[in-house]
């Protein structure tokens, strides 16, 4: 090949670029045509000739890249390999997909035998999801992350060492177990005419009712109720009772109950207890007793 000076080689009388043929013992040139490809050994590289000089071959505009495979129309760079290596260049490196409009999707889409399982990215909108396929025609949407809050949303629910998470939606509610492992909500509570009751899912319940008994106690008397509990302790257990008694009348009464009136609980079982009363003054006094019981549902 008759190459140009400004390649560092020589000329040759007849103009650089030319082809260069060993004839009969004679030179034959050729004018090369656009499009013609030469190897160079000097620069190890495939050349073309683009009219005027051998120029490497241009990697812009390119309709596509096939690596070990061919390329499309849709996937314009295709590449077989056992891996892609992207790095930087002295610091940093990003990988960048861009999508037209909002409801495009730009995402990474993870294939088992050409079959989608996975993809993340923005996918019909500009929130970040992560999607999951059996079959690659179904999906779930698992992560959603808005775009302006930051707020992740987990669509499909979540598990710890698999076991339901909690968050505010499932915290309250009905408590259940299994094998003395909670399988509802972390807290119940409850009422009806016999009071009220908060249940955990470690077992503990605790039962309460204002103005259990409520009444007026005769002096040197005695006066009780039968208190069935708004929620039922473990069959054969007995809660731990705590009452207390006061007056509902004026300030006066309310110090008498203070100095006369004594608090009992007797009687105690798994569903109710009898809660009662003494009035040690001397005259009669309007008496409310106030009960709580702790115990376990499990």
């Amino acid at each position: 090949m008759a190459r140009s000076g400004r390649l560092g080689l020589r000329r040759w009388p007849t103009g650089p670029g030319r082809l260069a043929a060993r004839l009969g013992g004679a030179w034959v040139f050729i004018d090369p045509r656009e499009g013609w490809r030469a190897w160079s050994l000097a620069e190890a590289q495939l050349r073309i000739w683009r009219g005027t000089e051998w120029q490497a071959l241009p990697l812009d505009q390119l309709d596509g890249i096939g690596i070990g495979t061919a390329h499309d129309g849709t996937n314009r760079l295709a590449v077989v390999s056992p891996a892609t290596l992207l790095t930087h260049d002295g610091a940093g490196h990003q990988l960048k997909i861009n999508k037209a409009a909002e409801g495009d999707t730009a995402s990474l889409l993870y294939q088992t035998n050409w079959s989608g399982r996975a993809e993340m990215g923005l996918a019909g909108n500009d929130d970040f999801s992560v999607k999951v396929s059996a079959d690659g025609g179904t999906w779930a949407e698992a992560l959603r992350i808005n775009r302006s809050t930051g707020a992740a949303a987990l669509l499909a629910g979540a598990t710890v060492d698999g076991q339901a998470a909690y968050h505010r939606g499932n915290v309250v509610g009905s408590v259940g177990q299994s094998g003395g492992l909670p399988t509802g909500a972390v807290i119940e509570t409850g009422s009806n005419a016999n009071g009220r009751y908060l249940r955990l899912a470690d077992g503990t319940q605790i039962c309460w009712r204002e103005a259990a008994l409520s009444q007026s106690v005769a002096a040197s008397s005695y006066a009780e109720v039968t208190w069935t509990y708004p929620a039922a302790f473990l069959s054969g257990t007995v809660p731990v009772p705590m009452v207390t008694c006061r007056s509902f009348n004026d300030a006066a009464s309310r110090q008498n109950a203070a100095r006369h009136l004594r608090a009992v609980c007797n009687g105690n079982s798994a569903v109710s207890s009898v809660v009662g009363a003494f009035n040690a003054h001397t005259a009669a006094l309007d008496t409310r007793i106030d009960a709580v019981v702790s115990g376990r549902w499990f």
